[in-house]
């Protein structure tokens, strides 16, 4: 079986780590072990796993504290974990699940029906979040706009980042993604705050995010987020370019050229402004559609 997904196995015990490291690599999965609480939190920040199994009593932070520290964190909070613990108490159960894991098992646990509920939290997760900023990916995305057209009374909120392309050959990756990070959680933030409860935040590509609301939230949806990035966009640049109002971009000085400013863009398409006939039509006319 070709390895699909890569568990994190947060366990002290060397003994039942190892049992569930060559027990996982049979089934196909890769595998990564941390023996402590600060040891699982900078592996998942260096490179996120497809689910976490993390048990609750570990030497340095309990599990429960990961467990908060990775939904504190944009980049880990969408992270599937799985508690795996002596701990049989309801309180207990009761505050791994609000945490938001997606499942809770007490030892001793049979590993065959641990199995059948990692690959059952794999499959709800689809582990195909983009990596920078935790949001569903593209395919993630686009199977969410699929279920849109079986229904009626809907609006989506496309959102893009205008020069972002520009912006990373100026001042690299890294200031990059802190744009994408920031852009994320603006986005989910507003969703809270004046969406409905069933509303979706997707990034199907680099410089575009997706909002799946109600037509009655869409407007408001749209005009908060364009004043906040907005406002947002111009603290991502050095002083001195702020000063300036652009950015003096090229090797010869002589020759700069002035670099405008990143921008957003937002496309509001409701149900009404179909029909649709298939996704790649819906993208169409957020790609071309009323952008403001």
């Amino acid at each position: 079986m070709s390895i699909k997904h890569t568990l994190l196995i947060v366990e002290d015990d060397h003994d039942t780590s190892e049992m569930l490291r060559v027990y996982f690599e049979a089934q196909g999965y890769r595998v990564v072990t941390a023996a402590g609480g600060r040891e699982a939190l900078e592996k998942c920040r260096q490179q996120p796993p497809d689910l976490i199994l993390l048990d609750v009593r570990l030497p340095d932070i309990d599990g429960f504290e990961v467990g908060q520290r990775l939904q504190d964190d944009l980049r880990t909070s969408r992270l599937p974990v799985i508690f795996v613990t002596e701990r049989r108490e309801r309180d207990d159960r009761i505050t791994g699940l609000k945490l938001g894991a997606v499942d809770y098992i007490t030892k001793p646990f049979d590993v065959q029906e641990l199995r059948l509920r990692v690959r059952n939290a794999l499959r709800r997760a689809g582990s195909q979040n983009n990596p920078v900023t935790g949001l569903p990916g593209e395919k993630l995305t686009n199977d969410r706009l699929g279920l849109l057209l079986e229904r009626d009374d809907w609006a989506t909120v496309s959102v893009r980042i205008k020069g972002l392309d520009m912006f990373n050959e100026i001042y690299g990756f890294v200031a990059r993604d802190d744009v994408l990070r920031a852009v994320a959680l603006i986005l989910t933030s507003a969703v809270d705050e004046l969406g409905s409860i069933d509303d979706f935040v997707g990034h199907p590509s680099e410089s575009q995010f997706l909002i799946i609301t109600i037509p009655a939230k869409a407007d408001a949806l749209a005009r908060h987020i364009k004043e906040r990035l907005g406002q947002a966009m111009i603290y991502f640049y050095p002083i001195h370019d702020r000063e300036a109002g652009y950015v003096a971009w090229g090797s010869d000085q002589l020759q700069r050229v002035k670099v405008p400013f990143m921008s957003v863009v937002t496309t509001t398409v409701l149900s009404t402004d179909g029909p649709f006939e298939d996704v790649q039509s819906l993208c169409r006319a957020l790609a071309h559609g009323n952008n403001s």
